[in-house]
C-alpha cells in the first residue's frame, strides 16, 4: 500500500519524471536492505536520547527564564549566554526528538521532512558554535582590554552581532543544503531512507576549523593574560609582605581559570571532532546509521553541557534556579530581585 501511494503521488505531482523515478524505485528498492537493531540496543538509544533531550530543554530553559526575567542580568555578556541557551534549547526541543526517530530502520516522515530536519539541525548547531565564538570574543575584550570593554562591548552592539550571527547561520544552512531543499530525497538509495549530500570540505572549514581555531586562539590569549595578571598581583603582594597569606588564593585563582578554560575547549573538541571526522568518509551522510547516530549524539550532548559550563559556574544562576523553583518569579516586582 505504501508503494502504491508513492507511485500515485509521483504520477500526479511529478508526471514529467514519473517513468524515471518509478524505474529507479524498482531498481533501488530491490537492493535496499533495512538494518534492524536489537531491541535492547534500540531501548537504550530511546531512553538515553530522551533523557538528554529533556535535560537539555530544562537546563537551557532555566537559563533563558533567568536572564529574561531578572533585570539585573540584562548585561552584554548575559545576552550572549541567552542566545547560546536559545540555540541549545532548540536542539533539545526539536532536533533531538527527530533524531530519535532516525533510530528506526525506516524514516516514515517523508523526504521533505528529512530535509527540513537537517536544515533545522544545521541552523541550531551552527548557531550554538557561533555563539561560543562571540562569547570568546567577549571574554577576550573583557580580560585583555578591560579599560575599553564598556565602550567596545555595548548591549546594542551585542544584539546586532547576535542577530547577524543567526542570519548568517540560516544563510549558510540554506547554501549547504540547497540541492537537498530543491529536490528532497534525490540522494536516497531507497525509499524510507534519510540521506543528505553536503560539501564535506567546505562544511569542515566553515563550521568547525575556523570557529574552533578562533575559540582556541582567543582562550589561549585570555589564559596567558590572566596568568600574567595573577603573577603581577602576586609580585605586588610580595612587595607589601603579604605573600605568605595570599599566595594560596592567587594560585587557586590561576588553577580555576585554567580549569574552566580547559573544560570549555576540551569538551567542545570531544563533542565536535568525531562528528566532523566522518566528513572525510564521503559527501553523503546517512543519518540513521549507528556510527553517525553516536557522533551526532555527541554534538547534541554539547548543547546539554553548555548551560553547565557557561551558567553553573556563575553563582547568580544557582540563586535564580532556587527563585524559579520556589515560584518567586510569579510575585510582583520579582524581576527587581538582587541575584548577584
Amino acid at each position: 500500500m505504501v508503494l502504491i501511494s508513492v507511485d500515485r503521488y509521483v504520477a500526479i505531482c511529478d508526471p514529467l519524471r514519473y517513468s524515471t523515478k518509478v524505474t529507479q524505485m524498482k531498481l533501488l528498492n530491490a537492493s535496499c536492505k533495512r538494518i534492524t537493531r536489537p531491541r535492547s540496543e534500540a531501548l537504550i538509544i530511546y531512553i538515553l536520547m530522551s533523557c538528554v533531550s529533556l535535560l537539555t530543554v530544562v537546563l537551557n530553559l532555566l537559563v533563558i527564564v533567568s536572564i529574561i526575567h531578572f533585570r539585573q542580568l540584562h548585561t552584554s555578556t548575559n545576552l550572549l549566554l541567552l542566545s547560546l541557551a536559545v540555540s541549545d534549547f532548540l536542539v533539545g526541543l526539536i532536533v533531538m526528538p527527530f533524531q530519535i526517530l532516525l533510530t528506526e530502520p525506516c524514516w516514515f516522515l517523508g523526504e521533505l521532512t528529512c530535509t527540513a530536519f537537517v536544515f533545522v539541525l544545521y541552523i541550531t548547531v551552527c548557531a550554538s558554535v557561533g555563539n561560543m565564538v562571540l562569547i570568546s570574543v567577549d571574554r577576550y575584550v573583557a580580560i585583555c582590554e578591560p579599560l575599553h570593554y564598556s565602550t567596545k562591548v555595548t548591549r546594542t552592539k551585542v544584539k546586532l552581532c547576535v542577530l547577524l550571527s543567526w542570519v548568517l547561520t540560516v544563510f549558510y544552512a540554506f547554501m549547504m543544503l540547497y540541492g537537498n531543499l530543491e529536490d528532497p530525497g534525490r540522494f536516497n538509495s531507497c525509499y524510507g531512507e534519510c540521506l543528505i549530500n553536503v560539501n564535506a570540505a567546505v562544511d569542515l572549514v566553515i563550521s568547525f576549523i575556523l570557529p574552533i581555531s578562533a575559540i582556541i586562539v582567543l582562550y589561549v590569549r585570555v589564559f596567558v593574560v590572566a596568568v600574567s595578571q595573577a603573577r603581577s598581583m602576586r609580585s605586588h603582594i610580595a612587595a607589601i609582605k603579604l605573600q605568605r597569606s595570599l599566595t594560596v588564593t592567587v594560585q587557586r585563582s590561576e588553577l580555576k581559570a585554567a580549569r574552566i578554560l580547559g573544560v570549555v575547549v576540551v569538551v567542545f573538541l570531544m563533542c565536535y571532532c568525531p562528528s566532523y571526522g566522518i566528513s572525510f568518509s564521503g559527501p553523503a551522510i546517512k543519518m540513521s546509521s549507528s556510527t553517525n547516530l553516536f557522533f551526532f549524539f555527541l554534538v547534541y550532548f554539547n548543547s546539554c553541557l553548555n548551560p553547565v559550563i557557561y551558567a553553573f559556574f556563575y553563582p547568580w544562576f544557582r540563586k535564580c534556579v532556587k527563585l524559579i523553583a520556589m515560584l518567586h518569579i510569579l510575585q510582583p516586582q520579582s524581576c527587581l530581585t538582587n541575584v548577584m
